[in-house]
């Protein structure tokens, strides 16, 4: 398969979708690069789906241009764009087998029976399908369904691959595997993939660069590590990765610098140019650490509310003089219990003032 030479860049210019008087997506302009993995991550109704329909063609926009691969296609229908979209449900057809599924966007096209056999043979073949050609989908696991669906994308070899909730009818473990198979399939093809996620960590685990959307436009962009470690607001560090969200007050101290106290707690953190005064802080769970308080005294003192054991970390509920903190400590051998005072310390690293 060709793909890699076939990947296009896919351009969005000030694109709004107006159904009525209701705004789905409004002057949304972004870049996906030629053979990188960018994903649209947002809650429901963010417009995420919306604008993966609007490069599919199966909605054309009120306003705005959209290229692919430099080509202005705002106008074109979906099957004049060379996009092929995986959807949530699969849409696999029932009464046909996989090598039949896998076929049938090739013989509606009008290939050659044969031609279109051994297209999608090496299509199942990239998916580690091979042997199961005459299953019906009814016969396969959910994670075997969802990669005939990918196989039939693929084996159209387009421009740009569309994924829209793809794993959200698998359990947990099956979706850590299929997600690691889509990257891992996506980097070795080369392929240009916009992914639809309301899942962050889905988000973080499979993206080159993530798109975050809400009430109809961009509220961040940029790669995983900088939405994580540099939310622009409270919005996009509470929707990745359950920051969080208490106020601290900021002295500036030079250009990038400023000194935040947070109760007795004073950081040296990037002011992001905020002004000084009152300002929201986010603190990721991972970046608090406890420590049992023993009679002696600590700037930052907590109670532990509620304490969790899940096997490879602890999950606390604490008390604090800046509010209620999520926190999640790798430390099981020797859990803090409910009612326990704790010292709160803050790794710098996992704090940043938003």
């Amino acid at each position: 398969m060709s793909l890699a030479r076939r990947s296009a860049s896919v351009e969005f210019h000030q694109v709004t979708k107006a159904y009525g008087q209701v705004i789905a997506v409004r002057q949304v302009s972004f870049v996906v690069e030629a053979g990188s993995l960018v994903t649209l991550l947002g809650p429901s109704g963010c417009g995420k789906t919306t604008t993966l329909r609007l490069i599919a063609g199966l909605e054309m926009v009120t306003s705005g241009r959209i290229l692919i691969g430099g080509d202005d296609v705002t106008r074109l229908p979906a099957t004049d764009r060379d996009v092929s979209m995986v959807f949530q449900s699969y849409a696999l057809f029932p009464h046909m087998t996989v090598l039949e599924n896998v076929c049938y966007g090739l013989r509606a096209s009008g290939q050659p029976r044969d031609r279109a056999a051994a297209a999608a043979r090496e299509s199942l073949a990239l998916l580690g399908l091979s042997g199961l050609d005459e299953r019906l989908p009814s016969e396969l696991s959910g994670g075997q369904q969802q990669r005939v669906a990918v196989a039939r994308a693929l084996v159209l070899e387009p421009r740009v691959l569309l994924f829209d909730e793809p794993l959200s009818n698998l359990d947990a473990k099956l979706r850590r595997r299929v997600r690691g198979e889509i990257r891992d399939l996506q980097q070795r093809l080369g392929l240009t993939v916009v992914y639809v996620t309301h899942d962050q960590e889905e988000a973080l685990a499979v993206s080159d660069r993530i798109i975050v959307m809400d009430h109809a436009v961009i509220a961040q962009q940029g790669t995983p590590s900088e939405l994580y470690r540099e939310p622009v607001n409270r919005f996009v560090a509470d929707f990745i990765g359950d920051a969080n969200l208490v106020k601290g007050t900021l002295e500036r101290t030079d250009a990038r610098l400023g000194i935040v106290t947070l109760g007795g707690l004073r950081l040296s953190l990037p002011h992001r140019e905020m002004p000084e005064g009152v300002v929201d802080v986010a603190i990721r769970p991972e970046a608090v650490r406890l420590d049992a308080l023993d009679g002696g005294n600590a700037p930052l003192v907590g109670t532990i509310q509620k304490a969790v054991y899940l096997g490879s970390h602890m999950e606390y509920i604490v008390d604090s003089p800046v509010g209620e903190l999520f926190v999640i400590d790798p430390s099981v051998a020797a859990p803090l219990p409910a009612g326990a005072k704790v010292a709160i310390d803050l790794d710098r690293h996992g704090v940043t003032v938003v």
